[in-house]
Order: structure tokens, then sequence, then C-alpha cells
């Protein structure tokens, strides 16, 4: 495949069907909708049904590596795969951040011939919402800043607690702590940061919100910090809550787009899995399965990352419960968690498919613990040989799993077709028995080990001596009953990313805990997992130009 097309050229080449159209295939008046040139709209709130009907299904996968396994490709083919079997399905997915498109990872609007256009808005700056997420966080900065300086409307915050940080949307390590307010007449000195915007609890919460009254109210018990008597302080008691909401009141809207073969995807929110709950809006998925008869969507990062917090966040705070879930692998990922480097994928090794499935396997068992029988779906590479897919077909046979090799990055929905009958067929049998593995009335310390021990297999968890004061403070501000938004490494089941297949007998260790208290979960940090990345050495924004024509070259 030396000569195929890069992405940018696929999605330029696509003649696009005006955004009219496309809302006309799941039934939604002309009149709802909010025009953003003529390719993309914001659909109101009002498109949730109380009682919606559709089927949903998760994309989710295998530990990732850095040579891409191609979920939201996959996720995307799956859609028009449905479509090409005349079923009426709809992509809802997460917005792309900046941070990566410039960065290491690329775009996120899918590859080949299984993308979403229009691909450089959706890329680049789409619709504003992730300004605006911003804009809104910066507000509480700037409004906790404010307070301190205000002797007369003082809520006696002591600066050392300010745990509320300012977030963009761009990788800049240089901006992970800063000293701000130095100088005569310039505010408070204190230490301070940046966080990259998807980690933004905004992000976070307005993915979760079911509708403007709910956003308020989670907006309003965001944690900024305690006072001098060691209270807590919340953006409610800033009166931050009202303009934060007003900056927002777009933003809450989903974006509707299409895929390359013209079927309708739901675009929105974008909080990364590693550091956040990894998963687009409530909103727009209800708005999906209001519309649609098949929802696809999909959990960031591993299923160790995305689909847990999918199950224990998004699905518990929503009452949302997935009807099937496809597990995307691919050889070269299998070769790499066997040990393999990059310059042996292309030699046919199944020993190496053999040693590698353990990664994949543990991924497998840990979907089954929540009560679903994943589906395995294997991307396509030119270098995959037939004699590979049948030893994993067959391994994951033995774990009573269906394996189906996609071909949607070089063929479209019609690559995918297979995987959706299977899918259908999975959903039609009604196979999949939902279930947590942790309540919300378990302690803090049983809802990490559950994940530490049955998730990633760890033997033990161990706490920081700073983690061990916070999490009495936890305890004593009545946050015991949130969820738990594990950040780690994504590359590995354990903190440490070079422990690649599936590691045994190894221990976690909580270095310290982070509130969101307004998202309602609590953030137990592990590693040395950043809020805020840096740029490679050679950054893709490196390549990326604009002609004078206005054509865009080098995204991906």
């Amino acid at each position: 495949m030396d000569n195929f097309p890069s992405d940018i050229a696929i999605a330029q080449n696509t003649k696009m069907l005006h955004i009219k159209e496309i809302a006309e295939k799941i039934n939604i008046p002309e009149e709802s909708l909010e025009y953003y040139g003529k390719y993309k709209a914001k659909l109101p709130l009002e498109l949730q049904s109380s009682n919606p009907t559709g089927k949903l299904i998760l994309v989710t996968a295998m530990s990732p590596t850095k040579y891409g396994e191609g979920k939201t490709t996959m996720a995307i083919g799956l859609t028009d795969g449905l479509n090409c079997t005349e079923k009426n399905a709809i992509a809802v997915l997460r917005e792309p951040s900046l941070g990566p498109v410039f960065g290491l990872k690329g775009g996120a609007a899918g590859g080949g011939y299984a993308q979403v256009l229009p691909m450089e808005d959706i890329n680049l700056h789409f619709t504003g919402d992730f300004s605006a997420i911003e804009k809104a966080n910066n507000l509480l900065s700037a409004l906790i800043d404010n307070n301190l300086q205000n002797k007369k409307y003082s809520l006696e915050l002591d600066p050392k607690t300010i745990a509320w940080k300012r977030v963009m949307d761009m990788n800049d390590r240089s901006l992970r702590k800063i000293i701000i307010g130095i100088g005569e007449k310039n505010g408070t000195l204190r230490e301070d940061g940046f966080n990259i915007t998807p980690a933004s609890e905004v992000m976070a919460i307005l993915c979760l919100s079911k509708d403007f009254e709910d956003l308020k109210f989670r907006l309003g018990n965001i944690l900024i910090g305690k006072n001098k008597d060691g209270k807590p302080v919340f953006a409610k008691d800033l009166k931050a809550v009202g303009a934060m909401a007003v900056l927002l009141k777009d933003a809450i809207k989903p974006n509707l787009v299409q895929t390359i073969e013209k079927n309708p995807a739901i675009l929105h929110g974008g909080p990364f899995a590693s550091i956040a709950q990894g998963t687009n809006s409530a909103i727009a998925t209800k708005i999906g399965l209001s519309l649609g008869d098949y929802v696809v969507t999909e959990a960031g990062f591993g299923a160790d990352l995305g689909a847990e917090k999918f199950f224990h966040i998004k699905c518990q705070q929503t009452g949302l419960k997935p009807d099937a879930v496809v597990l995307v692998a691919t050889l070269r990922a299998i070769k790499h968690h066997g040990g393999l480097t990059a310059a042996e994928f292309k030699t046919e090794n199944v020993a190496a498919i053999e040693k590698g499935f353990a990664n994949l396997e543990k991924h497998i068992e840990n979907i089954q613990k929540f009560g679903i029988n994943p589906i395995v779906c294997i991307n396509a590479f030119p270098d995959d040989s037939q004699n590979e897919y049948n030893k994993l077909i067959a391994l994951c046979a033995l774990k009573g799993v269906t394996a189906v090799v996609s071909t949607a990055f070089a063929h479209g929905g019609k690559g995918s077709i297979d995987l959706a009958q299977v899918v259908v067929d999975e959903i039609n049998n009604e196979n999949s028995n939902y279930k947590p593995l942790y309540q919300p009335s378990d302690s803090i310390e049983n809802k990490i080990n559950t994940i530490a021990k049955e998730i990633y297999g760890a033997s033990s968890v161990e706490y920081s001596s700073t983690a061990k004061m916070q999490l009495k403070e936890i305890i004593e501000f009545g946050f015991n009953n949130f969820a738990i938004c594990m950040a780690k490494t994504p590359a590995s089941f354990s903190e440490n990313e070079k422990l690649i297949g599936r590691p045994s007998d190894f221990k976690i260790t909580v270095r310290e805990f982070e509130i969101a208290s307004g998202a309602q979960f609590i953030i137990p940090l592990l590693g040395d997992v950043m809020r805020m990345p840096g740029l490679p050495s050679v950054p893709n924004a490196e390549q990326i130009d604009i002609d004078n024509n206005g054509v865009i070259s080098g995204l991906s």
C-alpha cells in the first residue's frame, strides 16, 4: 500500500452532502439545525428521547502502541458497515484535541476510507467547543485570583491549597508548573500551572451532564481549594456558575457531521482516557440512541482505561448500558506485546502472535467480567498474513470470542460488513448482561483495589504519605461515594509503560489524589502521568501547511 493516498487526500477528494441531507436521513427537521457552514451543524438537546430505543455498541481496544491501532477508524468503519447492511446506524464519537494533532498522535477523525468529514475542520477548531470549555475553565481561574486580591468579599482562600489550574488546548510542557502574580499590582504570588483542555474538569462535566440544569449543578460543585480554616471552597461560592454556563451555551450542543460514505456522525466532547473518563458526551450518545437503531461509540486508549471508565463512570452516572462491545486489535500490536520490534513486524511470526495474545486475552477477560462477551475486530494491515489471522482467530475462539478481520481502512463500510453482521447477531441474541464491578457505596480503597486487581492484574495497592492524607480529606469532605477515574499510562496494565504484554505480580502506587467533585469522580494518580503533555522532538506541526488557495496539507 505504498501508493495508498493519505488520509487528508482521501478526505479532500470526497464530495460531501450538505449537512441538512445528512440530518434528513435520521429524521432531524431542518429548523432544528444550527448551521456552522455547509457541512457541520449543532443539534438541540431536545432531540434526546426520555426512552431511547437504539442499541449501544462500544468500541474499545487492547493496550495501545505508538504505531496506532485504529480504534476510531474501526468505529467509523463499523458504522458504515452497518449502514451497508441497511441498518440505521450513527457514529457518536469524541472531538480531537489540537495537542495530539500538532504533537505525536495526529488527528482523530479516522483514517483511510473510514473517516468523518470535514476532516480538516474536525481536527482543527471545529465548532469552537474546546475554546468555550477553555474559556469557562480560565474564567474560574481569574475569579479565584481576583478573590484572593479582594479583601472586602474574600472567601479567605488559602493560596497553597488551590487545586484549580488554567488550561489550553496545546502540548506545552513549559506551562506545567508556573509562578503567577509576579510584580506589584499583578495579583497574589503563588504557584499555578496549565493542563491541556481535554483534562479540564469542565470537559468532564460537559460530557456527563444531561441538560443545562445538571451542567450548572456540576459546575457549582467544582472544588477549587480550601479556606484558611481548612473547609472546602467550591465554584458556587465564587458565584462563577452562571457566567461559566453562559460560555458553554453552544458547547453543550452536540455536532452533526458525516462519514466518507455519507452516513451520520455526532461528535461531542473529548476528555482523555488516561486522565479523565475518555468518552464522548452523554447527551450526544442519548441523542444518537433516540435517532438511530444502532449507535457506535468509542472509549479512549485500551479497555483497561476507556472501557473501564465507560462502564463505571459514564454508565453508572447516566443510566446507559452497552448492548455489545467490540475490542480492536492489530497483529502488529500483538507482536509488540509479544516482544518484537517494529522492524520485525513485517515477517510472519505465528509464535509471536501466540505470545502477544496474552495482552488481548486479559482485555477479553476484563470485558467478560462486566457481563459482556466482546467481539474482537482485527484491523487489517498490508503486511499481515493469513496464518497469523488464523492463529489469532483460533486463540480468541478458545476464550469463547468471535474475531473478525476488518478492512475498513482500505475499503470503507464494505470492509466491515462481516464485523457488522457478527455485532448485530450478538445484539439479537441478547448476550449482554452489563454489571459494574463496584458500587458507589463501596469505600474508595475498595474501588481502587477492584480496578487494580481485577482489571490491571496488580497484586497490591500502596499509597504515598501524601495520598494517605488526601484520602482522609476525601472522606471528611463527603466524597466517598464518587467513582474512581484512574490516571495512568495507557501503554501497560501497570503504571510502568515498559511492562508490556500481561504483567503479573506487580504493585501500583497511588502517589496522590485529585478531586473532581463536579464530575463526581476521584482521580488517583499513578506513575508519572501528566495532565499537560509535551511535544515530541519532531512534532506533527512541522509538516502541516496551507497553500495560497487555502488547501491544507500534512494533517493526519
